[in-house]
């Protein structure tokens, strides 16, 4: 019983975050698109966009529009995501808009600047869809396309796919309506949304792998054990030209250590050979746990 209860508490409070988050992330999402896209004439992607171009060729209503291109794909969506994912996706949706028409009566705009538009209001307008979608839940419409993608690409990154579903919408806006400089700070209004996206979900590059090909591997990996107080893994490989068997080391170590192995490397072996490469996620000890997301 005691456990029950305990779990049925953790779920509660985990509900409340995740509200708490998309009310945020929503009410920030508004702020990009009020005080910066919209007073520029930014041209935004989605089924928004689409709506837009609905709209311009047929009068049709923009709101209604966007609300009837929704409603199949949160039925879809119910059967591939859940329930808690349609609440939640519902609940950004509903926000974006309120806060939009709230801020709207406050008749401001932060800069009139096309260029300056684009670059604030893809930094604000990312940071609040990155923090809607650290839930599992989107603000609608072709997120919930993206969403799916993702599932099904998982190599491709969430900012990258709403970056490409964008891209086409607004070049469809452009050749249709012929409003090429519109569509040229959309697009690089997208840019900075997906990348900003990007860094909300996945974070800053902050981890480094490396490989050491070194006569003294064994000096080195205890240097690494020792100094560093990180792990290393040895691979065994051979030298495609010489034919000597050769021991590889892999590490992966935080950002701020990487002119230190650097360092020892150089120490006490000039001569090795030495791979760095970025790491966008690490999980296991000294990193993330693997259930973090």
């Amino acid at each position: 019983m005691m456990q029950r209860e305990e779990a049925g508490k953790s779920r509660f409070l985990r509900l409340l975050r995740d509200v708490l988050l998309v009310t945020a992330g929503s009410l920030i999402y508004a702020l990009g698109f009020q005080f910066f896209m919209y007073p520029n004439a930014i041209v935004t992607g989605g089924v928004t966009g689409i709506s837009m171009i609905i709209n311009y060729l047929s009068g049709f209503p923009v709101g209604i529009a966007t609300i009837l291109m929704n409603i199949p794909l949160f039925l879809f969506s119910w059967k591939r995501f859940g329930l808690r994912f349609i609440l939640l996706s519902l609940l950004s949706m509903v926000l974006c808009s309120v806060f939009v028409d709230l801020l709207a009566a406050l008749n401001l705009t932060a800069t009139g600047n096309p260029l300056l538009g684009a670059i604030y209001g893809g930094v604000i307008h990312g940071f609040g869809m990155g923090v809607v979608y650290i839930t599992g839940a989107t603000t609608g419409g072709m997120d919930i396309v993206a969403k799916f993608l993702r599932h099904r690409y998982q190599h491709i990154n969430f900012g990258t796919i709403i970056l490409g579903l964008d891209v086409a919408v607004i070049a469809a806006f452009a050749l249709i309506f012929h409003r090429y400089e519109s569509a040229m700070y959309a697009m690089i209004c997208m840019y900075i949304t997906t990348k900003v996206v990007d860094l909300v979900l996945y974070g800053a590059v902050n981890s480094k792998v490396c490989y050491i090909i070194a006569d003294e591997s064994g000096a080195i990996k205890e240097a690494i054990l020792q100094r560093l107080g990180r792990g290393a893994t040895l691979l065994r490989g051979e030298g495609a030209w010489s034919g000597r068997e050769k021991e590889v080391l892999l590490c992966v170590i935080k950002q701020r250590q990487i002119v230190e192995l650097k360092r020892l490397v150089k120490e006490l072996d000039p001569s090795a050979f030495m791979i760095v490469s970025d790491s966008r996620e690490v999980f296991g000890e000294g990193f993330r746990y693997i259930g973090s997301d």
